[in-house]
């Protein structure tokens, strides 16, 4: 009777089913735009990054063409230095063979000068007691007055080597000096141009690997798109099942193979004494659905085989304690968790009712047939 009911009322569950399924298909087309709006954004937030990242290679690439322009015009100012140097140590020498010259020279010169001072102080009249020809005194006269203009031209000249070899020791010592200041200003732009080629570098860098996020996440977003994708191929295969079977009448009844399942069982008996905490499909505190029965125990009662079988696994398994698996034969299989410890190991053959090891506070024991679960109360002997 209630078979039949349920069947009679299928249509009518398909009817919301295929309403929601209508909704749901259409928030997953927006989602779809969305994902595709936002996945070309992001791709071309990468471009735009991407032409950053090549611009400012661009320009650490100058700055390191222009550093090394700077660079060779530091070493040509350094090689105008050197060569000022050399060209003052060269002033140097002449200005000394220059003296040595006008030494040389300026020696009869004085002589000479000072017997015309001495001769100019004696009164004239000691001139005409002097022994001698007058006639000789006058040559001596004429003769000097013709020399003293000789060596006043001599000195002079000597004189105006003396100031241009001066003048041009002060050039080439305020070249130096410029020299000196040129390249001061050289290498602190030879510095800046550092200081900028790192910069550059550090902001191509930047850029590259914003660019590189970008792309990830361009890249999760079509992802995301495809997924969406295929969710809506699968709600629309939904859809389309469900409106053939809207179309079906009502279908034949399932034969009942309970019976059939519960004559191949094994004799059954619960693993451990306790209270009963949770049954099979009540739900718990956190919305999951019991696949087993849950049994409140002491900490350390024995746990026993509740059908005989081979052990398939028994060893720790995450936040489950120990887990101890049966296989039973023809498709039953029982797993037990929450045990303390295993006291057999895999591949042993065991016994109704022989030791598998020591209970923690509460033990689970899940009865499945080719993996289903199956409700054990009904085996219990």
């Amino acid at each position: 009777m209630r078979r039949a009911l349920a069947l009679a009322a299928l249509p009518a569950l398909l009817l919301p089913m295929a309403t929601g399924a209508q909704q749901a298909g259409a928030d997953q087309r927006a989602a779809l735009t969305r994902a595709n709006r936002a996945s070309r954004a992001a791709e071309a937030r990468a471009e735009a990054l991407e032409r950053h990242a090549a611009a400012a290679k661009g320009e650490a690439e100058r700055a390191r063409r222009e550093q090394a322009a700077v660079a060779a015009r530091a070493e040509a100012a350094e090689a105008d230095i050197a060569a000022a140097r050399a060209r003052i140590v060269l002033v140097d020498r002449a200005l000394a063979a220059q003296r040595r010259r006008l030494d040389t020279q300026r020696a009869p010169t004085m002589r000479l000068v000072a017997a015309l001072q001495s001769l100019a102080r004696r009164p004239a009249s000691l001139a005409l007691l002097q022994p001698g020809s007058t006639r000789d005194a006058v040559h001596v006269r004429a003769l000097l007055a013709g020399i003293v203009p000789v060596v006043k031209a001599r000195s002079a000249a000597v004189q105006g080597e003396i100031e241009r070899t001066r003048r041009l020791r002060r050039g080439a010592q305020l070249a130096a000096a410029r020299l000196r200041d040129g390249r001061a200003r050289l290498e602190s732009e030879r510095q800046k141009l550092l200081e900028l080629e790192s910069a550059s570098r550090l902001r191509s860098r930047q850029l590259a690997r914003g660019a590189l996020v970008e792309s990830d996440r361009a890249l999760a977003l079509g992802e995301e798109a495809r997924d969406i994708v295929d969710q809506l191929a699968v709600a629309d295969a939904a859809e389309t099942t469900r409106a053939r079977l809207l179309k079906l009448g009502e279908p034949l009844p399932r034969p009942d193979t309970a019976a059939e399942d519960a004559g191949s069982a094994p004799a059954y008996r619960l693993p451990v004494r306790g209270r009963i905490a949770t049954g099979l499909g009540e739900i718990s505190d956190s919305g999951v659905r019991s696949r087993g029965l849950t049994i409140e125990t002491a900490a350390g009662a024995p746990v026993v085989a509740p059908a005989p079988g081979r052990v398939m696994f028994a060893r720790r398994f995450g936040g489950y304690g120990t887990v101890v698996i049966l296989d039973h034969g023809e498709g039953w299989t029982t797993l037990l968790s929450g045990l303390d410890g295993a006291q057999v190991a895999r591949g042993a053959m065991v016994g109704a009712g022989m030791p598998l090891g020591r209970a923690g506070p509460r033990i689970t024991v899940e009865l499945r047939r080719r993996g289903q679960p199956f409700d054990l109360v009904g085996l219990l002997r």
